[in-house]
């Protein structure tokens, strides 16, 4: 079966044989796997290049006295990875320690953050990794960011509401467009096959302030139809567990229970799935085997009556127990 491979595709090969550093490599390798067709044609092909994609990346993190380009990346953990974007001083290391178990360094000056900082956010049975970045700004940005925010699930665009949100919010779409990192717009002509899209939740931060709601209302009035958005304040902790829940809905994932023949399901381990997954796709995640081997399900949840029998094929929803019969 021929490959059908789209032009962009051979745009961002040529960028990959004219890399000189391995961080350029593996961003020209994210975006031939992002634009190739899945079908069988490509099946060998994803392999090799995911194959090059895994020896450059163990390479990065080998070299000595690599560029800091090469050198940040971020193993993802967890239902999901969220990156934290935003410009100077607007509480995203401040948001990060009240969400989670890091201690990034919390300053009133720029630039604190120098460098990706990782804690796990806790939502019901559930841990989210949230990420922090380096600021934006339109003359001053680490390169590496952008090769964590590609990689992300998903994107916190975080705003200060103490100033003017409205311009910060338009900056960081700016500057985002120009490294071809999207949020979802069906409007946008101009982001093309070869952009990664990225799905976004807008958080105004420093919500106790008095100019906040007002700021936060024109905010929702003019991009509201555009992003999930919510209100917080870092330093206050306010609507933290709404922000909990809104990160988990932001992944598009769905919890599920695998339940052995003749015992109880363990509700507190959950198997993350996308939703739309089916029986067969929670047995690739539990053993290789069960894809050969099983035959049929029984399920609890979904509206059915507890241990109906339901087919490989059968679509799950959240908070659903399976048992697998092989």
């Amino acid at each position: 079966m021929p490959a059908n491979l789209p032009p962009q595709y051979f745009e961002a090969e040529k960028r990959f044989r004219e890399a000189k550093i391995p961080a350029e490599k593996v961003a020209a390798l994210e975006e031939m796997l992002a634009i190739m067709p899945h079908h069988k044609g490509t099946d060998k092909l994803r392999a090799s290049l995911r194959k090059k994609l895994s020896k450059l990346k163990v390479e990065q993190e080998r070299r000595k006295g690599a560029s800091r380009t090469d050198l940040y990346t971020v193993k993802q953990e967890g239902a999901g990875q969220v990156a934290l974007v935003g410009l100077p001083n607007v509480g995203k290391s401040q948001l990060l320690a009240s969400l989670t178990n890091a201690d990034p360094g919390v300053a009133d000056y720029p630039f604190t953050t120098q460098r990706p900082q990782a804690g796990m956010v806790t939502f019901e049975n559930v841990q989210i990794q949230l990420v922090d970045l380096p600021p934006l700004t339109e003359d001053h940005f680490e390169p590496w960011v952008f090769n964590i925010m590609r990689s992300a699930d998903a994107l916190l665009l975080v705003l200060d509401l103490s100033r003017d949100p409205l311009v910060e919010l338009e900056m960081i779409l700016t500057v985002l467009h120009g490294q071809r990192i999207v949020p979802p717009n069906k409007d946008d002509e101009d982001a093309g096959t070869t952009a990664f899209i990225k799905t976004s939740l807008v958080v105004g931060n420093k919500g106790d302030v008095a100019e906040a709601g007002e700021n936060f209302a024109v905010l929702q009035e003019l991009y509201g139809g555009r992003f999930p958005m919510t209100m917080v304040s870092a330093q206050r902790g306010l609507n933290h567990e709404a922000l909990r829940g809104q990160l988990y809905t932001l992944l598009n994932v769905m919890r599920v229970y695998s339940k052995r023949p003749g015992h109880e399901p363990d509700l507190s381990s959950p198997v993350i799935l996308r939703h739309g997954s089916t029986v067969l796709d929670l047995a690739k995640e539990i053993h290789k085997d069960f894809v050969t081997k099983l035959r049929y399900a029984r399920i609890w949840g979904s509206g059915k009556f507890d241990g109906q029998r339901v087919q490989r094929d059968y679509p799950l929803q959240d908070g659903d127990i399976i048992e697998l019969h092989i």
